[in-house]
């Protein structure tokens, strides 16, 4: 019998399906795995902006990780949205025991939106107590400057901050450009296995079709580490698949905000 890939997905419901486990399970799906979800919290969200945040309980979160994990297992885990130190501290707990080698934290802390994810103590929770236990972080300019507890003005400071990160922590690290306002986005990734820092450049698209960009993203770099390869490798396709779906996207209009990437562009056209 074949078996598939696995990625489960911890993170945050999006009822507008752009973001969070929908867009992760999109993502997953496009990039050849069989995606699983642990549920964290509901948020009511559309490409507008966040309503509310309503947190499972934390027992529930560990009974979800531990039902997939047990049964199904995971080549790789994303990790989304975790809204405070209690779950940040339980999801750390819960996996560490499987010793799954392909962990991405794409740390959400702030939607497209601009609308707060994260509570205040949480953030340093995350960073000292499960930050230093995934393979690659992933976050984008606004995360990154929370993480690091300074402002990010150029471009061309990424690759020095990625490294500072990735050294500090011990992980590699995927910045992500696309909050700057360069025309040409270079998004950097620190290898902290190689020592080697890569830079993925793209150009800008004018779109405003960007929710669920960074869960897209982290969740496709996910996909492609359950396939066995290498880091750099991993990121590059991810980002090759991002560019398009952005691309894509971009020339389909739903909601009234932030539309979404187009996750399936590569099967739908």
């Amino acid at each position: 019998m074949k078996k598939y890939k696995r990625v489960l997905s911890i993170a945050g419901s999006d009822p507008s399906g752009g973001a969070g486990i929908q867009a992760d399970l999109k993502a997953f799906s496009a990039c050849g795995c069989f995606g699983t979800t642990a549920i964290v919290a509901v948020v009511d969200e559309n490409t507008v902006g966040v309503t509310g945040v309503h947190p499972i309980p934390v027992d529930f979160v560990v009974g979800q990780i531990k039902s997939v994990l047990d049964d199904i297992g995971a080549d790789a885990i994303k990790i989304g949205m975790l809204h405070s130190s209690e779950l940040i501290r339980a999801v750390r707990d819960t996996i560490l025991p499987y010793n799954i080698k392909n962990i991405v934290l794409d740390p959400v802390m702030v939607a497209t939106s601009g609308d707060r994810l994260l509570q205040e103590e949480a953030i340093e929770t995350l960073k000292k107590d499960l930050i230093p236990h995934v393979r690659i972080l992933t976050p984008n300019i606004p995360e990154a400057e929370l993480i690091l507890g300074h402002k990010i003005e150029s471009q061309s400071n990424l690759p020095t901050l990625a490294q500072e990160l990735g050294e500090t922590y011990g992980i590699s690290v995927l910045l992500k450009a696309g909050h700057l306002t360069d025309d040409k986005l270079i998004d950097v990734f620190y290898n902290v296995e190689t020592k080697e820092i890569l830079h993925l450049p793209s150009d800008r698209v004018n779109t405003k079709n960007t929710h669920g960009t960074g869960c897209t993203f982290s969740s496709a770099v996910a996909a492609y580490l359950a396939h066995d390869l290498p880091m750099d490798e991993a990121v590059t396709k991810a980002k090759n698949y991002m560019v398009m779906a952005i691309e894509k996207g971009a020339a389909y209009q739903i909601g009234k905000g932030h539309g979404p990437v187009h996750h399936f562009w590569n099967f739908w056209e």
